[in-house]
């Protein structure tokens, strides 16, 4: 049995999921993998900086009043120090033009010794190559999984169960926002109706227009691209085009000629060697891998030189799905 010292850096809706999910999930962690926990710092930009060698107790932690339990740090690497985890949770914005200050904390992170596991698609984007190179040099490891498509297995997909298979391209759904804003107006109601609909259900993203312009998509493509095909894509490179124009006379015409709208995200390698990238608006048949997407589901499928086809598709994924991917990351960190 070993003790773990955690940190979440980021403490918003994923954060205060994964501690519920750390709870519910303690005696599966004691027994199956001897594994103990305590959360020793916490840390967002509307609470600050806060540190407890003890550890802090979760229910504490969930009520927003631990501060007189806590000491507060100046920084990150002062909350480092005092906290001194083995691993940190990383769950800030999206920044989509730079991935800071993502890429600053997980470098801090992975220098003071301890496992980094983010869901931040930013630092992928921009700063991948870098933070996977002193993840290897420190002996600790930089896992993603929730960076794309919440829990769905694709990076650790590629990583364990297809060696040396080559990625020839990939088309995905990957805003749920965008899927119930098209569905809305399918149904007869107003493009602000559906947007209102997707913030009720909690999934779009802090600045919606992320999702309907789509640059949160635009920032998956350039995540997946330089993971699995080694190619550092940036979001200028993508062809994007988001879902303004779409009206609701379009999309209903669209779903009774039974090629639905959706915002569709493609990248592929061409013969020059090229990745040509997009995101935008298309009409798929319900016979396409991604025809049957709906709600608030997400897909991706793959073209690979091994197979003509793979998909994963994450159905009606929530909070607890992304905070799991999290978990799943650090419970494959320390059993390597």
């Amino acid at each position: 049995m070993k003790q773990y010292n955690f940190c979440f850096l980021g403490f918003g809706n994923v954060g205060r999921a994964l501690a519920r999910l750390l709870v519910a999930k303690s005696s599966e962690l004691r027994e199956q993998y001897g594994i103990e926990f305590r959360i020793t710092g916490v840390a967002s930009r509307r609470i600050g900086w806060h540190s407890n060698a003890d550890g802090f107790e979760v229910s504490t932690l969930l009520a927003n009043t631990f501060a007189e339990h806590s000491l507060p740090a100046n920084g990150i690497d002062d909350w480092l120090r005092e906290a001194q985890p083995d691993a940190v949770f990383e769950t800030t914005s999206l920044n989509p033009d730079s991935g800071q200050p993502a890429i600053d904390y997980l470098r801090a992170v992975l220098e003071s010794g301890a496992h980094a596991i983010s869901a931040n698609k930013g630092a992928l984007v921009y700063g991948y190559y870098e933070l996977a190179e002193l993840a290897r040099v420190k002996g600790k490891r930089f896992l993603f999984e929730s960076a794309v498509l919440d829990s769905a297995p694709v990076f650790s997909l590629f990583r364990e169960s297809l060696p040396a298979v080559k990625l020839r391209g990939f088309s995905g759904i990957f805003s749920s926002t965008t899927n119930v804003i098209i569905e809305t107006m399918e149904a007869g109601r107003s493009f602000a109706e559906g947007l209102k609909t997707a913030q009720d259900l909690g999934v779009t993203e802090t600045d919606p227009s992320h999702d309907i312009d789509g640059w949160d998509s635009t920032v998956k493509v350039c995540a997946l691209a330089s993971v699995l095909m080694n190619v550092p894509l940036k979001p200028d490179e993508v062809n994007r085009e988001g879902i303004r124009e779409l009206s609701p006379t379009k999309v209903q015409a669209a779903r009774a000629e039974g090629k639905p709208f959706k915002l569709v995200s493609r990248a592929k390698l061409m013969g020059d060697g090229r990745l040509a990238a997009t995101v935008r608006p298309e009409q798929i048949a319900t016979t396409d891998p991604l025809g049957n997407v709906r709600g608030t589901s997400l897909a991706i499928h793959f073209e690979l030189d091994m197979m003509p086809g793979l998909t994963i598709t994450s159905h009606r994924p929530n909070l607890q799905s992304t905070a799991y991917g999290m978990l799943a990351d650090f419970i494959n960190a320390v059993r390597d």
